[in-house]
């Protein structure tokens, strides 16, 4: 199921559009077009990978690389794993242990040996 914003603009599987996605989405007419001609995995994609960034200026990036692949054509973010997020599939060998297991082993304090 898609999800909507306002009956506005599409989001995507499992990421809804944040505020400032939504901006540069609506700056001009081709450019939400482009956005809602994609499919929600193609949506979820984009949103997810803005959504990942760890900085602010990353993701301020990302954005504006969103924009500027949705006019080169492209359904999907250019050099994107993918999202972890989606409950439809299941994560990939990769994905697992880069993205998922990692971002675990980071969360677990480490033991001191005794």
């Amino acid at each position: 199921m898609t999800k909507k914003l306002s009956g506005k603009l599409s989001g995507g599987l499992v990421h809804e559009l944040p505020a400032d996605l939504i901006e540069a989405l609506t700056e001009t007419k081709e450019i939400t077009t482009l956005w809602e001609s994609l499919t929600p995995i193609g949506r979820n994609e984009f949103i997810c990978w803005v959504e990942d960034a760890k900085q602010e200026k990353t993701r301020i990036r990302r954005i504006k690389r969103a924009v500027e692949e949705l006019l080169e054509g492209q359904k999907r973010p250019c050099c994107w794993v993918g999202c972890i997020h989606r409950t439809d599939k299941k994560p990939s060998k990769w994905q697992q242990d880069v993205l998922i297991d990692k971002k675990k082993r980071k969360q677990t304090p480490k033991r001191s040996g005794a």
